[in-house]
């Protein structure tokens, strides 16, 4: 082989890994939309993740005592403790 031929040769495979670079599987272009899904599946997973706290500190409460259980029907269903009298006052 002379020296053409190799250049001509090292010259077509920079040629191929360039073209792979920028268009083929796992390019510039492919890395950068890859992130941007990820960055934004971490962000749902974090909301996610706050939800499931709040909702496991509720189960706990309403696992560790009844307060929870009073709470939510005084202020959602209205209901009194017996020999209670409720008040509304309307603006």
């Amino acid at each position: 082989m002379n020296r053409r031929t190799v250049a001509a040769v090292l010259v077509f495979l920079l040629l191929v890994l360039h073209a792979q670079l920028w268009f083929g599987r796992g390019s510039v272009g492919n890395v950068a939309e890859l992130q941007q899904k990820l960055d934004e599946q971490k962000a749902k997973n974090s909301a996610q993740q706050q939800a499931n706290e709040r909702l496991a500190a509720e189960v706990r409460d309403l696992q560790e005592g009844l307060e929870m259980v009073e709470e939510r029907a005084r202020t959602e269903l209205g209901m009194v403790k017996p020999n209670e009298i409720l008040v509304q006052i309307a603006k």
